[in-house]
């Protein structure tokens, strides 16, 4: 079907508006800015899973049961209205259990810039990209430059669930290099993550245990994010994005478990 046109411009993508000392000039229409703000969230790679995310469905659907989610909600909108100028390409750092609705306010946020601020924005699943990276090695068409000079521009990067990946030596230098790249560069990245915003787990306090009961206690500490990409890297994101601490029950398992009825 036929692209209906829109009723103010009628397709020629401008308006005709009187100023007022009665001169009279083209603006560009609201379609034509809509159509272009469609354009720059399509380049930000979106996956459809979080094609609905806004801040607005943010704040109907977790309807906020925690006061962290309604903090975390309200940083968000504050952060929006505060970049450029004032963020100074510092991002945010949103830190939590699972199903608390991280990604979907990044996502949120994410959005947000690109239509009221006209950011040019990217998001990126971290193990995705680890992948990405790892497989264009021995490649003639795709270098890990290819891969990473996107991530390295985005004026706004969102990196989803860091430290999911198993960390290694060759991961914690391609995180460093990540990081390291946009912090120098001043550019504003929102980060979410899983784990626990500390230091690396000091398992020295353990070693005058037995080999059993201190593999025990330290599978029983859990992972902090410090343990996952160093601690000089969390060192870094300390100084990149202000930390949003978000808390409360797994929304998925309350209300979006999966039936079939």
């Amino acid at each position: 079907m036929p692209e209906e046109l829109c009723p103010i411009c009628e397709g020629a993508g401008l308006r005709v508006v009187e100023r007022a000392d009665g001169t009279r000039v083209a603006r560009p229409c609201e379609c034509r800015v809509a159509r272009r703000s469609a354009r720059m969230i399509e380049h930000a790679r979106i996956p459809q899973r979080y094609a609905h995310c806004s801040l607005e469905s943010y704040d109907a659907q977790f309807n906020l049961a925690d006061r962290s989610l309604g903090a975390a909600l309200l940083q968000a909108r504050n952060f929006v209205k505060a970049f450029p100028l004032e963020t100074d390409g510092k991002g945010l750092l949103l830190v939590g259990p699972i199903g608390v609705g991280k990604t979907h306010l990044a996502v949120g946020i994410l959005k947000e810039l690109i239509v009221e601020r006209g950011a040019k924005g990217l998001f990126v699943d971290y193990r995705d990209l680890l992948k990405q990276v790892q497989n264009s090695y021995g490649r003639n068409d795709l270098s890990e430059r290819d891969i990473l000079l996107p991530v390295f521009e985005a004026e706004v990067l969102v990196i989803d669930e860091l430290g999911a990946a198993k960390p290694t030596d060759w991961v914690w230098d391609t995180v460093a290099h990540i990081l390291n790249t946009r912090y120098n560069d001043r550019r504003t990245t929102i980060i979410t993550t899983n784990y626990h915003n500390s230091k690396e787990t000091a398992t020295g306090q353990w070693d005058h245990l037995p080999k059993k009961e201190k593999e025990a206690k330290m599978a029983m500490s859990g992972d902090t994010l410090g343990d996952r990409i160093t601690e000089r890297m969390r060192s870094r994101l300390q100084e990149m994005c202000v930390v949003v601490e978000m808390n409360g029950a797994d929304f998925r398992q309350k209300v979006m478990r999966a039936t079939f009825s």
